[in-house]
Formats: C-alpha cells, structure tokens, sequence
C-alpha cells in the first residue's frame, strides 16, 4: 500500500513540475475567464492577477517596425492597451482580404476606444511597402493609428508570428527560416503583453467571440 502512494504522489508532482513552468497555473482557474498562454500548443494556464508565475511569463517582446504611414511602432506605442495581432500580405489573393474584413469589424466595435489596437503584420515586407499598405489600407477602410498595417525587416517579423505568437498551426513540423508564414489566425494580447486568446480570423462566429473577450479583458 505505501509502495502504491508513493507512486501517486510521484505522479502528482511530476504533473505540476511539468506545465511551462506554471506552479499551480492550469489548476488555479479562479475568476479569470481567460487564461494565460506561453507556447505554440496553446495550452490554457489559469492564473490570477497576482501571481508571480506571470513575472516570467512568456511576454511580446519589444519589436520596431513601420506602419502605412511610415511611421515606427514599438511596444511603447501599446502601452496600456489591449490588441490584436495578425499576418497577412498586400496581394494575398485568398484567405487575407477575407481576415481584413473581419478585423475591420474589430475595428468597427472599438472605434471610438482608445485603448483597444489592431496589428497586421505583412509577411512579404519586401513587397509590402509603406505606400502599397496605405493603399491597401484605404481600400479596407482602415484608420491610421487604430489599425496598424505594418512592414520591416522580415526575419523581425517572421521570428514573431512563430517564436512570440506563435500563430501557426503545424504543431511538431521545424520551419526554415525561408519557409513561408501563412496563417488566419487572430491573436489577443493585453496590456501587461500577455497573450490571452487565439481566434479564427476566418469565422465570424470566432471574431464575435474575440470580440466578448476584448470587452471582459478591458474590464478587468
């Protein structure tokens, strides 16, 4: 009988040393109803406010890129806001016009809120010029400073989308640094950096969804 609790208690601390990182994290679902995620497989991590796990949890980290009206944009600039991160590129004759027109709906919900941003990023940059997103951008309706449609160095972006979003799908596949980055996934961050949700940018059902969890986020 001791031999078979020693077993289980073996097992229960290996479970709890084995999550990220996350002492307690996916156990502590208290009032948050959105969890804490720090890697590609999404794994919810329930976590409140003041725990310390969130100190060193995974984080955006800082980046310096160009919107469509040339100017840089930081993490400075997203300073105490909420937003929602995308890729996507200028000629993308596919699923991109249609994840534009639901981040305009995005953008349509929040108009009039300063603190709430949207981030597309282009992943052909070197096509991507800042006159080619301001047109793009007028021809979607996009409003500067709200919408941020953005270009740069490509191994910047790249090494976003998959190290600090992780926005793509082929879980377990090694992705070159050439391979190209194609996802229709939305990204919700917070304002302390942290992501806090990954949505279809595709359905409808899903941005209305982004839409709910923007409004309860900003509200706690």
């Amino acid at each position: 009988m001791k031999r078979f609790s020693l077993t289980i208690n073996f097992f229960a601390l290996l479970l709890v040393f084995c999550s990220c990182k996350q002492t307690k994290s996916t156990s502590e679902k208290i009032d948050n109803s959105l969890p804490y995620y720090c890697e590609a497989t999404f794994t919810p991590h329930w976590l409140t406010d003041s725990n310390s796990v969130l100190d060193t949890f995974h984080r955006i980290p800082d980046f310096q890129l160009i919107n469509q009206l040339g100017d840089t944009i930081t993490q400075k600039d997203l300073t105490n806001k909420v937003y929602v991160a995308d890729f996507f590129f200028a000629t993308c004759p596919g699923i991109c016009p249609r994840m534009t027109k639901n981040m305009k709906i995005l953008q349509d919900s929040f108009l009039n809120d300063n603190s709430v941003v949207l981030l597309s990023h282009s992943v052909t940059p070197n096509k991507d010029s800042v006159s080619v997103l301001d047109k793009y951008g007028k021809e979607y309706g996009v409003i500067p400073n709200k919408w941020h449609l953005l270009t740069g160095s490509r191994s910047e972006i790249y090494s976003l989308g998959r190290n600090s979003y992780f926005v793509e799908e082929d879980l377990g596949l090694t992705k070159a640094e050439n391979d190209f980055l194609h996802t229709e996934n939305f990204v919700l961050i917070d304002k302390n950096k942290h992501i806090r949700g990954i949505y279809n940018g595709l359905n409808k059902t899903s941005v209305q969804q982004l839409i709910i969890d923007i409004r309860w986020l900003k509200s706690h």
